[in-house]
């Protein structure tokens, strides 16, 4: 007979998790910031997310990332914009609307960075086929 090792669980900081889940950490409550989250856990907020969960996902206050992406720039572009806080959907909506000068040069860059990595994508094909019709 073969002994088998009981199934550790797998578990994750709440950092880990709230990055995971795409919310603001600070913003989870009390009980997830003090708490370790299980893989089965996690697994289950995303499948089923609770209200606490589905407010954060809409109203914020979201994460750098998440504000980065709803804005179309990088974590660093708000860096450089000067914003270094998490905002929340309402605060991302009037950024939107009030398309300060840095946002749009921001976006441009981001767009540019866009453009360039389809450029080296397509290069690298081409080379790749060159290379196998040889």
């Amino acid at each position: 007979m073969t002994s088998r090792k009981p199934k550790t669980i797998q578990t994750m900081k709440p950092a880990t998790a709230a990055k995971k889940l795409g919310v603001y950490l600070e913003a989870t409550p009390a009980e997830f910031q003090e708490g370790v989250v299980s893989r089965d856990e996690l697994n289950a907020l995303q499948a089923e997310p609770p209200v606490w969960l589905q407010e954060l996902r809409r109203n914020g206050p979201h994460p750098r990332q998440v504000v980065a992406d709803r804005l179309g720039v990088s974590v660093s572009g708000l860096a450089r914009g000067g914003v270094t806080e998490a905002l929340t959907t309402e605060q991302i909506d009037a950024l939107k609307a009030a398309e300060p000068e840095w946002l749009q040069r921001e976006r441009a860059t981001q767009a540019e960075v866009r453009r360039e990595t389809v450029r080296i994508k397509e290069k690298q094909k081409q080379q790749a086929a060159a290379r196998n019709g040889r």
